[in-house]
């Protein structure tokens, strides 16, 4: 199944947070920090949003920057993906 988002929106898959510290340390599930980087994996068309004309700057394989509880969480085919709109993207991450 491929995930097609309409509009201003996009489809991020989150990266998966680092388990150990730089000093070593193994964390728990409740230690670690939601992820804030993910990969965009799907990018709707744009086009009027709101009277407003939006052209999508995000592209499909961009590394992005979002907060930590943006976006609506979905799950398909055992896959966890977040769908947000392009404005809530923070930063792309060179």
């Amino acid at each position: 199944m491929n995930i097609k988002p309409l509009a201003d929106r996009v489809v991020i898959k989150m990266v998966e947070a680092e388990e150990t510290t730089k000093s070593g340390i193994i964390l728990s599930g409740s230690a670690k920090e939601k992820p804030q980087v993910a990969e965009v994996v799907a990018v709707g068309p744009g086009g009027v949003v709101d009277g407003k004309e939006i052209k999508m700057e995000l592209k499909v394989g961009d590394k992005v920057l979002i907060s930590k509880y943006s976006g609506t969480e979905v799950k398909l085919e055992g896959q966890e993906y977040t769908i947000l709109r392009q404005a809530d993207v923070l930063a792309i991450v060179l």
